[in-house]
């Protein structure tokens, strides 16, 4: 699979919805209990992104505190403070020696809720972007948007009767980068009009969940719905014997296999509003058996041939730790390990579960009595009934 980097605009001012702000930068605006930057990370991790790039502007040293060389899903991320305002296209111009492969755009105050795989597998020609297209059932009012239609050949124009509008997210070759300049100019209205009269524009039509935060109405919008929409059921996973084979401490590449007999029923779950969640104990980190880094770089390999099979998991928890490690920094009791239940109530503290509709499925009696503590149901993974599974969480 390309390796494929996704960048965050996050330099706007926010001046629409200041008066909501509280002196922070649009981005962390709170919705709910959730800050909008923590849950369009969450969604963007879950796939196989190289790097995440946040291009931030006004208060960026928030967002820079916050993110800055954070590892999230196993995507490294780093944030870059633009020195004097630049646009959504001006400010790509401080990648130029940062990115080597393609690279997907998406705007920081849109959740935009798309298969991003689907994005990452678009093939273009040197010279072509993607661009996402949505059916506008929101913004009637607004005579500013720009209406846009699309062929047989995924080739998009305008049209002024047209429901589509730009969806907010784009991909690009590298290529593209060497022609943006330092300079304060606009995506939206400077570069991509241009690419599209010369024909040079493809996108695909996307039917998903659809909301902006750049305006009072649209805010006010957010906070009924979007929380509402990513209130869903999870599926806690342990890794070893019930998604890989292993034969005890493994954390060599070479020996990473996926069960099959389970990757069906993973993929007609990721189909469906259902958080997929991987819950594990690790001790050979603190016995000095492997390190993180290992771990870090085998569960890297996992996600990716995962997401290859059309499997993404949503968040990886793991406990290092054992009372009689090795490492004394590793050295410790705690609720984390299983059949502690610390992992699942951190994840109920990060993600917005209904508890009633979760399962966790594992291969040990401490996965079982891990689940009964958070409420959980469970299902062994060596008698596991598919049927019964499905009818939870639906």
């Amino acid at each position: 699979m390309n390796k494929t980097d996704i960048i965050i605009l996050a330099g706007g001012r926010g001046s629409r919805i200041k008066n909501y702000l509280n002196k922070k930068p649009k981005p962390l605006i709170k919705i709910n209990n959730f800050i909008f930057l923590d849950l369009l990370i969450k969604k963007i991790c879950k796939y196989n992104f190289n790097k995440l790039y946040i291009l931030a502007g006004y208060r960026g040293s928030q967002i820079k505190k916050k993110y800055h060389k954070k590892n999230f899903n196993f995507v490294e991320t780093e944030v870059i403070i633009e020195k004097k305002p630049l646009g959504t296209a001006g400010s790509l111009s401080q990648l130029h020696n940062k990115i080597n492969n393609e690279f997907i755009v998406i705007n920081g105050d849109t959740f935009f809720d798309i298969n991003l795989s689907e994005v990452i597998n678009y093939k273009l020609k040197k010279n072509e972007i993607f661009l996402s297209l949505v059916k506008n059932h929101n913004y009637k009012s607004n005579k500013k948007l720009t209406f846009l239609k699309i062929n047989k050949y995924n080739q998009i124009s305008y049209h002024k009767k047209s429901i589509l509008i730009n969806g907010g997210i784009y991909k690009f070759n590298k290529f593209f980068l060497k022609q943006i300049k330092r300079k304060n100019y606009s995506l939206e209205n400077d570069i991509i009009p241009k690419l599209i009269e010369t024909k040079k524009v493809k996108g695909i039509v996307f039917n998903d969940f659809f909301i902006d935060i750049g305006t009072p109405k649209n805010l006010n919008s957010a906070k009924k719905n979007l929380i509402n929409y990513l209130t869903r059921p999870a599926l806690f996973l342990d890794r070893d014997n019930t998604i890989i084979n292993d034969k005890g401490y493994i954390h060599n590449i070479n020996e990473l296999k996926i069960k099959k007999n389970f990757v069906n029923t993973l993929r007609n779950i990721n189909k469906k509003n259902i958080y997929i969640f991987i819950v594990t104990n690790q001790s050979g980190i603190g016995k000095g058996i492997f390190t993180e880094k290992q771990f870090f770089n085998f569960q890297l390999e996992l996600k990716k041939r995962l997401c290859s099979l059309d499997i993404f998991i949503d968040d990886v928890q793991f406990c290092p730790f054992h009372e009689d490690a090795k490492l004394k920094i590793y050295r410790k009791k705690t609720n984390l390990r299983k059949p502690g239940n610390g992992m699942l109530l951190n994840l109920f503290q990060n993600w917005s579960l209904i508890k009633k509709k979760s399962i966790m499925i594992g291969d040990q009696i401490s996965d079982e009595i891990c689940a009964n503590k958070t409420g959980v149901k469970f299902m062994n993974i060596n008698n596991i009934n598919l049927k019964k599974l499905n009818k939870i969480l639906n």
